[in-house]
């Protein structure tokens, strides 16, 4: 057999602008979802280095933990690495895939888990591409982001909704459709050149520094939108119909539109459950307010995480300050236009 090369992935992370919760079942299914969200440029890594022992190690840097088993061997979902654990076991087995003698793959992320910016959903989607690339399969966005879909919510039962993996697949800006059909409609937006730059110029991340249980928040969202809370629904709603305007003001270039409509998202998102905000996330919204954002909100289910700010440019170093002061971790950052992507590697 012809030596396979080292390969690598990268897969970008996101920013969700609204409608994050519309994507989680059975809110698309019974109503029809929408998301507007953006890849940056921060990425979850992947390198795949092929074994001919019949042996697969994989090793994160992330969680600082390392597993080995043999090729082919059952599927032992013990909560150490399950998500690679789970794409490599089911690729390997889809149809027309090239056996493998095994490989040591290594994960990284430049964001830790629970961020908010859907790390675990690149991390999942990288993974997939390397893996099937090794095993010489061509899989399209569309099958890759559903395949991570399926993985995590059906196989690993991680719950969540659809938006990461198909941010991550296809990259760029994207008005995501979630129809009653079933069907997911990723619509890339072709935002001015000038816009992207000046929201860049316009924007901040700031860490809160800790990791939100996402899980708890989204089955609180689930439960209060299927008994009919009115606040819930009410909020999926809201958040909804705001990533349609929020798409249309991003494509107008309506910068400072986009950052008051961002501001109303953070609070119909709040109304989907009460465990999204936390003091510190309430008290940096406000002190961010009173400084010169525009809006700001989480850029995950909430609890934790990262947030994200649009501000009048002339006071963003006010609003970084303000944020440093409460303890939070602020950075600038950019978008990427691409998806995830692959590549021969140096041995």
């Amino acid at each position: 057999m012809t030596r396979r090369p080292v390969l690598r992935a990268r897969a970008p992370l996101r920013v969700s602008f609204a409608g994050g919760g519309t994507d989680v079942e059975p809110f698309p299914r019974t109503e029809g979802g929408a998301v507007l969200s953006a890849t940056i440029g921060s990425f979850a890594y992947a390198t795949l280095r092929p074994r001919t022992d019949g042996q697969i190690t994989v090793e994160s840097h992330d969680y600082g933990t390392s597993i080995g088993y043999e090729v082919g061997a059952p599927l032992e979902l013990d909560g150490q690495l399950d998500l690679p654990k789970a794409a490599i076991a089911r690729i390997t087995r889809l149809e027309g895939a090239l056996p493998s003698e095994g490989f040591d793959l290594f994960l990284h992320t430049n964001a830790p888990p629970g961020s908010g910016l859907g790390s675990s959903s690149a991390v999942m989607v990288a993974v997939i591409e390397l893996v099937a690339r090794h095993c010489g399969l061509d899989l399209g966005p569309h099958e890759t982001a559903e395949l991570a879909y399926r993985l995590e919510r059906d196989d690993l039962g991680i719950p969540g909704g659809y938006q990461d993996q198909y941010a991550a697949a296809f990259g760029g800006f994207n008005f995501m459709e979630f129809r009653t059909d079933g069907q997911v409609v990723v619509n890339p937006l072709r935002v001015r050149h000038d816009t992207v730059r000046e929201l860049e110029h316009n924007m901040l991340l700031a860490y809160t520094g800790h990791t939100r249980v996402s899980d708890h928040i989204i089955d609180d969202q689930v439960s209060r939108y299927r008994t009919g809370n009115e606040d819930a629904v009410a909020g999926l709603r809201a958040q909804r119909d705001l990533a349609d305007a929020m798409r249309i003001a991003l494509l107008r270039g309506r910068v400072d539109e986009l950052g008051h409509l961002l501001g109303q998202a953070w609070e119909q998102k709040q109304r989907m459950s009460s465990r999204i905000t936390t003091p510190v996330i309430g008290e940096a919204v406000e002190r961010a307010m009173a400084s010169g954002a525009l809006g700001g909100k989480v850029t995950g289910a909430g609890g934790g995480g990262h947030m994200v700010f649009i501000c009048e440019f002339e006071r963003r170093h006010l609003v970084a300050q303000e944020l440093l002061r409460l303890g939070l971790t602020v950075s600038e950052f950019t978008f990427t236009k691409s998806g995830v992507t692959t590549w021969k590697g140096q041995r």
